[in-house]
């Protein structure tokens, strides 16, 4: 069946979708999110909201990507028997697609948080903010102060903070969907 908007698939999705907004977060995830920082200080001066708004679009798109992603590795036979079940394309979309695609969504933001926190320490590094320091700023300041001891040891609690996130915030929703749906190991 043909739509004027695009072709829909076995899922319910819109190959018109797909084609432009999916093509449109690919291109904007490879920017690099120095590139958005130019942008960030025009449009929103140096303020926590250019930093913000860097991080955001840094983060988002890696987010969308994954959960495209998802819901198109989702068995098509998990939506033909809901179908067949009488279910309505927001139930299936709520109840079957959703849940389903968890797991690489999951990813997205594993892989976004990661995007964002390098985007953060871009942002401090180049937008002056009169509220404090950060660690970009003591990054840069170790650097303009030629403090190498400083620059690792900042480095040092980056990565850890980095590594503290993944094993508290995202292994435990992983592991829990892995298990949830069968695909993890045991």
């Amino acid at each position: 069946m043909r739509w004027a908007v695009g072709k829909i698939d076995n899922l319910g999705t819109l190959k018109f979708a797909e084609d432009t907004i999916g093509v449109l977060a690919l291109g904007l995830q490879t920017l690099p999110s120095v590139c958005w920082i130019p942008l960030a200080l025009l449009w929103l001066e140096q303020t926590e909201g250019a930093m913000l708004f860097v991080v955001i679009m840094e983060t988002v798109w890696s987010v969308v990507i994954a959960t495209d992603t998802g819901v198109r590795t989702i068995p098509p036979i998990f939506a033909r028997a809901a179908r067949t079940m009488g279910s309505r394309p927001l139930h299936r979309w709520v109840h079957v697609i959703l849940p389903a695609s968890l797991p690489y969504l999951i990813s997205g933001m594993k892989q976004g948080w990661a995007f964002a926190w390098r985007s953060l320490m871009a942002a401090e590094i180049y937008v002056t903010i009169l509220t404090g320091f950060g660690l970009g700023h003591l990054l840069h300041y170790g650097r303009e102060l030629n403090a190498m001891d400083q620059v690792i040891g900042i480095m040092l609690v980056i990565v850890v903070i980095g590594l503290l996130t993944d094993k508290i915030l995202f292994s435990p929703w992983e592991r829990f969907l892995h298990r949830r749906w069968g695909t993890g190991r045991t």
